[in-house]
């Protein structure tokens, strides 16, 4: 995927957005303050680049500002999905920990947003040097190792409550 296309879950969805870092940028030096404003500003600008259907521009624009509410640093409330990343570059031990995490999500009957970050220029992100990484809602639990079923069982119940 491009350097200038960046995922963002809108609804059930995960979307690909062109240019949105970009975007980001060009707010945070305006300064523009107010949920309502930032909305209208980032549908405004994400679509001089991205089609966004006009059914689901509310949708899209509470996703665009919880988005950009993270690239500030801020803290988001988080929708009805747990958001599950592992990090690594799709070595056996980074495929066993995506297999133990779904195999949780599916014993606890949960929804949850895993993705599989392979790209090694990405992990600095999260703060993480060591793969693989297991990281839920934003907080990293693991790094370096693949914990054990029970531990990440424990952890995905505390991350749904």
């Amino acid at each position: 995927m491009p350097e200038d296309v960046k995922m963002v879950r809108v609804s059930a969805n995960r979307v690909a957005i062109i240019g949105l870092e970009k975007v980001f940028e060009e707010l945070k030096t305006q300064g523009i303050q107010g949920d309502d404003r930032l909305k209208t500003e980032l549908i405004q600008r994400v679509k001089e680049r991205n089609y966004i259907p006009p059914t689901v521009e509310c949708s899209y624009a509470d996703a665009l500002l919880d988005e950009y509410k993270v690239f500030l640093g801020m803290p988001v409330k988080k929708g009805k999905y747990l958001e599950i990343k592992i990090l690594g570059p799709g070595c056996m031990q980074c495929d066993k920990l995506e297999r133990e995490v779904m195999s949780v999500l599916a014993e606890l009957s949960l929804p949850a947003d895993l993705e599989h970050v392979r790209d090694i220029s990405k992990f600095k992100e999260y703060g993480v040097f060591g793969t693989p990484a297991l990281i839920i809602n934003g907080e990293v639990k693991s790094v370096g190792k693949v914990p054990l079923k029970s531990e990440i069982k424990k952890w995905v119940e505390a991350a749904d409550k």
